[in-house]
């Protein structure tokens, strides 16, 4: 979460890369101003283009899914932020940016809806037999809301959910995730894939089959 918490704070330098990103798919070399990137993202997430690669997406993970040959222990492993949880709402109130006490306050309200296709692949997994497990940049202290939150958008059947421990806030997300899902292989598991919306979900070992998921929020490294 450390590291969530230092690229929002890098406001301005993420919105040129998403004005960036976003003049890149208009094949336009010319930048544009934050308000029109934020008006560019907000219309692709309330206009139906976000749900669209979603459904795309999820529906290419449950065809990959279905080939996997089941094990004892075989896992998939869900990231949490914008990933099984819809921060959008949140953090479009505060203009695209962060605040601490509010972002703090947020996550204590638990209060995230679900994202719903990603739910359907939950959903999916479960009834092919594989373990579920989470992994979250969230540190110790806020594992009591997320919980809270996962149970009420109706994430009710997992083996565990990870968050940082005090000895790991600093560490970047690639390196932590990567670390958990080497200590979920010791203890048995088979990981048969990961899903998440940031690279740093999908980078190391013990990944399996990898879904990357749209996020024009936010980057962690």
């Amino acid at each position: 979460m450390k590291n969530l918490i230092n690229l929002f704070k890098q406001n301005l330098h993420l919105y040129l890369n998403l004005s960036l990103a976003f003049s890149l798919i208009s094949c336009s070399p010319a930048l544009v101003n934050i308000d029109t990137a934020k008006d560019q993202i907000a219309s692709y997430y309330e206009s139906g283009q976000f749900e669209r690669e979603l459904t795309e997406i999820i529906n290419d993970a449950k065809e990959k899914f279905s080939k996997v040959e089941l094990e004892p222990n075989s896992a998939v492993v869900f990231d949490i932020d914008e990933t099984t949880l819809d921060n959008y709402e949140a953090i479009k109130q505060i203009g695209f940016g962060y605040e601490k006490k509010y972002w703090d306050e947020w996550i204590e309200k638990a209060k995230a809806p679900a994202i719903h296709k990603v739910k359907d692949l939950y959903d999916f997994l479960l009834g092919k037999g594989f373990k579920i497990i989470f992994i979250t940049g969230k540190t110790d202290y806020q594992y009591d809301a997320t919980l809270k939150n996962m149970k009420l958008a109706g994430y009710t059947e997992f083996d565990t959910i990870i968050t940082r421990s005090k000895g790991e806030y600093k560490i970047k997300s690639a390196q932590f995730k990567s670390q958990k899902r080497k200590e979920l292989v010791k203890k048995g598991y088979k990981i048969a894939g990961c899903v998440g919306d940031q690279f740093s979900d999908l980078e190391g070992e013990n990944c399996g089959i990898k879904i990357k998921l749209p996020n024009y929020l936010y980057l962690v490294d």
